[in-house]
């Protein structure tokens, strides 16, 4: 049985990463700094779990070392807005929190890490449709802590031969990402909040247009590229892409779905500009070559099945 090891395993993308794993027959380990009774035992009592801080070295590696993980799939961090507010604790929740993960990896004959990057590793100059090897010139901390732990990575694999693979994520939207969870975060509480049959103001524009791409196929993504054959892959870290849809193309979608859906616009400044310093489009046909990526669901599809989810719980 192969045995996997999620940092952040309790958080957004982690959850949906384990019970991927958990129905293709992995035995799975959540490491985190919080816990959820109800989510393992939802799980059927197949996952494991190990309370812990990436930043603190003696717990990263003493789960690594007690799990033995075949790979290693890294999604733990800290998010913004709280990454902006205390770059003290982005620094050490993402960067040394990396290098220990990295670390541990080495000492213990890790076979592979899987980490989870993001499209604001890129910053304001990149064109619309964003190259693989474009440069990075992040603006906010947590994406100049993703470019770091890429770079950290690429050195382990140099140097140690450490299997580390990178997904760069768009904006991702799914059951259970916060609405305070940063600029992006109305793509996934409209549809939340329509689900649940409850009115909700959107504070981005119109026109306001994301890349966004559903939590299943973010967490289908790191799974497959833990599976591709080596032989294949000719980067170390690969955009994805998802769907690029205004706001009132989202609810347009939304209303397909649900079409007594009370979904109006009040956009707030702060977040339209901040949308507009992100990357409008990552160019994934390297992932696609090399690998074979593409989402699973279409807007619609990934829409319903959001709203199902919800409406199951």
């Amino acid at each position: 049985m192969t045995r996997s090891l999620i940092t952040g395993g309790f958080g957004f993308l982690g959850r949906c990463l384990a019970l991927q794993l958990l129905k293709e027959g992995h035995e799975v380990t959540l490491f985190d700094i919080v816990s959820d009774d109800s989510f393992l035992q939802r799980a059927g009592g197949g996952l494991k779990s190990v309370r812990g801080t990436l930043s603190d070295w003696s717990q990263v590696m003493g789960v690594v070392h007690d799990v033995r993980p075949d790979s290693l799939f890294h999604s733990g961090a800290a998010l913004p807005p709280a990454s902006e507010i205390s770059p003290q604790t982005a620094f050490q929740a993402n960067v040394v929190g990396t290098f220990n993960v990295l670390e541990a990896a080495r000492l213990c004959e890790t076979g592979m890490v899987v980490y989870a990057s993001t499209m604001t590793s890129f910053g304001p100059d990149t064109p619309p449709l964003v190259p693989n090897d474009f440069a990075q010139h992040p603006l906010s901390m947590y994406g100049t802590t993703k470019v770091c732990c890429e770079r950290l990575g690429e050195y382990y694999y140099r140097h140690y031969n450490l299997d580390f693979r990178t997904v760069r994520l768009p904006a991702v939207f799914g059951v259970g990402r916060a609405a305070a969870a940063g600029w992006t975060a109305y793509t996934s509480v409209a549809i939340e909040e329509a689900a649940r049959g409850r009115p909700y103001v959107i504070r981005a524009s119109e026109e306001t247009t994301t890349d966004i791409l559903y939590v299943e196929d973010a967490a289908r993504a790191m799974i497959d590229l833990a599976s591709a054959e080596p032989s294949r892959l000719t980067a170390r870290c690969y955009n994805l892409h998802g769907h690029l849809v205004t706001a009132r193309e989202l609810v347009d979608a939304i209303k397909k779905v649900i079409p007594e859906a009370v979904l109006s616009f009040a956009p707030d400044a702060a977040i339209v500009d901040g949308i507009k310093t992100m990357p409008r489009q990552l160019d994934d046909s390297l992932a696609r070559k090399d690998w074979g990526w593409q989402p699973g669901h279409d807007l619609h599809e990934a829409i319903a099945d959001f709203v199902a989810a919800v409406r199951g719980r």
